[in-house]
């Protein structure tokens, strides 16, 4: 029922949207209009509603890819460094059954190999578990970084378009259809990769 009502409410605010975009539109009010809808002044162009189809923005976007790549590396590079970790206390599990298997260490001695393997399990679980978060976290802060400069760049590139609503689009999400027409995401998109590729020289 949960999934239901929050179906039923994103379709209401497509439709809300849509007949928001045929009201205004109806009348062919000029781009530098103002139209009133129960006492809210709105000045917009033509089509005061666009989408970006997200999947084609992030799979082109210069800075996705290079934070991906980022991110992979630094995964690979932790788990380097785990897998490395593990063979030693595996080499040291070893070390310590043949030692005890061969009666090469006395009672005591092995009391204190097994107390050293057991801290050393210790210290190699704790680790990945903290290999585990730090990467959780450093995906979080990626993706949240991602996002901002993605609406803070569409603020600029809106301040030549006056858009009333920009909708981002994805297969299988609320918006079940649009026009192609009202697509600026190849337009959105040189923009955001060149800003990127300005920024990537400065540095």
């Amino acid at each position: 029922m949960k999934n239901l009502s929050l179906i039923l409410n994103a379709v209401l605010i497509v439709a809300v949207g849509v007949l928001f975009y045929l009201h205004f539109s109806a009348g062919k009010t000029p781009a530098t209009g103002r139209v009133s809808a129960q006492g809210v002044n709105i000045v917009g162009p033509d089509m005061p509603i666009v989408y970006i189809n997200n999947d084609s923005l992030l799979s082109n976007y210069t800075y996705f890819k290079d934070m991906q790549d980022e991110f992979a590396d630094k995964q690979s590079e932790l788990e380097a460094e785990l897998n490395l970790r593990s063979r030693q206390y595996e080499a040291s599990a070893l070390d310590y059954q043949n030692k005890v298997q061969k009666g090469l260490v006395t009672r005591r001695e092995a009391a204190e190999l097994e107390q050293q393997l057991l801290q050393e399990q210790q210290n190699l679980l704790q680790f990945r578990d903290n290999l585990s978060m730090q990467l959780s976290e450093e995906e979080q802060v990626s993706n949240r970084r991602l996002v901002n400069n993605i609406m803070e760049y569409l603020v600029e590139y809106n301040k030549n378009y006056n858009y009333q609503f920009i909708f981002s689009n994805s297969f299988g999400d609320n918006m079940l259809f649009a026009n192609e027409q009202l697509d600026i995401t190849k337009s959105v998109l040189e923009g955001i990769n060149e800003k990127y590729e300005k920024e990537k020289e400065k540095k």
